[in-house]
């Protein structure tokens, strides 16, 4: 007898009545109209069973700070670290927590069971490290916590700064994080990009920088990543998250800097809901949107993940770990409107984001661990439009959260392949 059975879902490649048989934690077997003996089983009513959200990129341990000291009145990237550098001599260790514990349950419940977390290693005490590495523990049941070892000060700028990220690597910490554009001149952020993607190849380790988080089009550190990444071998095991600067270089040098990062496989993460809230901040009009180049990323061949980057913290005043949120900006500010383009952006708060992160056993075909949401929705794009009630979250076969049906959705009556308005599908039993 199988543990789960869902039947009658549709999967987000467009495959309908599919069932999907679970055993033992990991999916046995994806078919078409499977019925078999379980111990549970849910009739998808024909709705959108994904794989989990992943979010590639963000910062448990600032989260749900909102406020603390001080409102962000500039709104700005650098108030938002000027803030934060403020609030950390105030941090404890049952405070970041409590925090990130409370923000892992809101995940869970919107069907994020797999997020890459930066880290500050800035501090000598190391607080947030070791906060985080606790959680990390506490959550496993439940949710996948990656750890970046991230030198928000600096890692040329502060004395230390080095000893300290390779102290957060030897206690656990996952992935080299880094951020060039930060240091203090153009020389120093190169540098520190060659020295962090040194110190990953030695300790066979991923990467994960900060990027060119600026409207200025000469920040082009990605070249020394993609440089980097080539020389050292790390191909597909290095991400530049955010990139914004590429927003505003001009055509020809972007496709000379995407062919060569195409080479070295380099992975990208952009955070649309964080990218067009702090860039363009100096501009009048017209203003820029901020956000990387993302559909011509996608058509250089390169990885492209949507994150969520911040949630009630000294640089965003909204979020609640909604990853279709990240996917609905990020599809308005890429103007990926079309269909395919539509269900690359599920794509990149879904199979993206696992592939940056190198998770194993993520998917649904058999073999996989058997982790899913059955959403309120028939297809990607609905799901995004909507930012569709998570029906089910079940992660290894076990169903750890649940909403009810909503009363209505706003679909078109009578279209074929909607929700209908007057009756919305049965949720699952």
């Amino acid at each position: 007898m199988l543990d789960l059975l869902i039947t009658n879902a549709t999967l987000p490649d467009g495959r309908r009545h599919i069932s999907v048989a679970v055993q033992d934690g990991r999916i046995a077997e994806v078919t078409e109209g499977l019925r078999a003996p379980a111990h549970e089983t849910v009739d998808a009513g024909g709705l959108l069973l994904s794989p989990p959200f992943v979010d590639a990129h963000f910062h448990l341990d600032s989260a749900l700070t909102y406020g603390q000291p001080r409102v962000n009145a500039s709104g700005t990237l650098l108030e938002g670290i000027a803030l934060w550098g403020e609030l950390k001599p105030t941090l404890t260790h049952e405070a970041i927590v409590e925090r990130a514990l409370a923000y892992c349950d809101w995940a869970v419940a919107r069907g994020l069971l797999a997020i890459r977390s930066h880290v500050d290693t800035s501090d000598p005490r190391l607080l947030p490290v070791h906060a985080l590495l606790d959680v990390k523990q506490r959550v496993a049941p439940y949710l996948d916590l990656q750890l970046v070892a991230f030198p928000q000060d600096g890692l040329l700028r502060r004395p230390g700064a080095l000893e300290n990220l390779q102290r957060a690597l030897a206690l656990g910490v996952d992935v080299v994080g880094g951020i060039p554009h930060f240091e203090r001149t153009y020389a120093e952020g190169s540098e520190s990009v060659r020295i962090l993607c040194a110190l990953a190849a030695e300790q066979g380790k991923r990467v994960d920088l900060h990027c060119d988080e600026s409207d200025d089009p000469q920040s082009r550190h990605v070249e020394t990543l993609a440089c980097e990444t080539q020389r050292l071998g790390l191909h597909g095991r290095v991400t530049g998250s955010h990139l914004t600067s590429m927003h505003s270089m001009d055509n020809d040098y972007a496709s000379k800097l995407m062919a060569l990062m195409a080479e070295a496989q380099l992975g990208v993460v952009a955070n649309p809901l964080i990218n067009v809230t702090l860039q363009g901040r100096h501009d009048t009009y017209p203003r820029r949107r901020g956000m990387t180049r993302v559909p011509e990323l996608l058509a250089a061949g390169l990885t492209v993940a949507f994150g969520h980057d911040c949630v009630l913290d000294p640089w965003y005043a909204g979020g609640s770990a909604d990853m279709l949120e990240a996917a609905h900006m990020g599809l308005h500010l890429a103007q990926m409107t079309s269909a395919q383009a539509m269900r690359q952006c599920f794509e990149a708060v879904t199979t993206h984001p696992a592939a940056l992160l190198g998770l194993q056993g993520y998917g649904l075909a058999p073999g996989c661990h058997a982790d899913f949401v059955l959403l309120h929705a028939r297809d990607p794009a609905e799901a995004i439009r909507l930012r569709a009630t998570r029906l089910g979250v079940w992660r290894r076969g076990r169903r750890v959260a649940s909403s009810p049906a909503p009363v209505a959705q706003l679909a078109l009556p009578g279209r074929p392949g909607q929700v209908s308005l007057l009756a919305p599908p049965r949720p699952p039993e």
